[in-house]
């Protein structure tokens, strides 16, 4: 399967209120073709200076994504061979969208590798984790993440012969920033406790 987009988040964890040293997310959706440059072009992409901090030419606006499915590790090999390599620690966190899901099944990827989580979208009855006081009950969870630099189109320009024939020619790569913002269900508030009233 290709076309599938692979987010993972390491997030330090509170060791004085019981959790782990770190905790692993992570979301996996649908990649549409006009979102990122073709491999082909990415592999040509050499850095002059990797140490460079560079800044985005294009900041895109944040995408909101309800991840209404679990995707069991196992089986996920049938969307991409990449997921088992990096959510392996994120075993029992790795989501995704209902839309995707239908996509994929459609596609002919075997439904046993999503589990559906209690319903989040139609009527949400469950509170944000922010608002909810119990850290064993379940909630809404959410985690937001910016990639402030990625080849998101290919630069044209034009060029003329001899003849005077004006000509369109690859002559560069333009950088985009985007945000996203992850909503989720838990099975309880610690899993979650980064989305907090500050």
């Amino acid at each position: 399967m290709e076309d599938v987009k692979i987010f993972r988040a390491l997030i330090l964890g509170e060791l004085e209120r019981g959790q782990n040293q770190y905790q692993a997310l992570c979301f996996i959706s649908r990649l549409n073709r006009n979102e990122i440059i073709p491999s082909e072009s990415m592999a040509r992409l050499r850095q002059k200076n990797p140490q460079a901090i560079r800044l985005a030419e294009e900041r895109r606006g944040l995408e909101q994504l309800t991840m209404s499915a679990a995707v069991n590790l196992t089986q996920a090999w049938q969307l991409s061979s990449h997921i088992h390599n990096m959510c392996s620690e994120a075993r029992e966190a790795i989501y995704t969208r209902e839309a995707d899901v239908k996509h994929w099944l459609d596609k002919g990827v075997d439904g046993s590798i999503f589990e559906v989580l209690p319903q989040t979208t139609e009527v949400p009855s469950f509170q944000a984790c922010h608002s909810t006081k119990d850290l064993w009950q379940p909630c809404l969870c959410t985690y937001s993440l910016r990639l402030e630099w990625y080849p998101c189109l290919l630069k044209y320009c034009r060029s003329r012969d001899t003849t005077g024939r004006g000509s369109n020619y690859k002559c560069g790569i333009k950088s985009c920033s985007k945000g996203y913002h992850f909503t989720y269900y838990v099975p309880q508030k610690q899993l979650c406790l980064w989305d907090e009233e500050t």
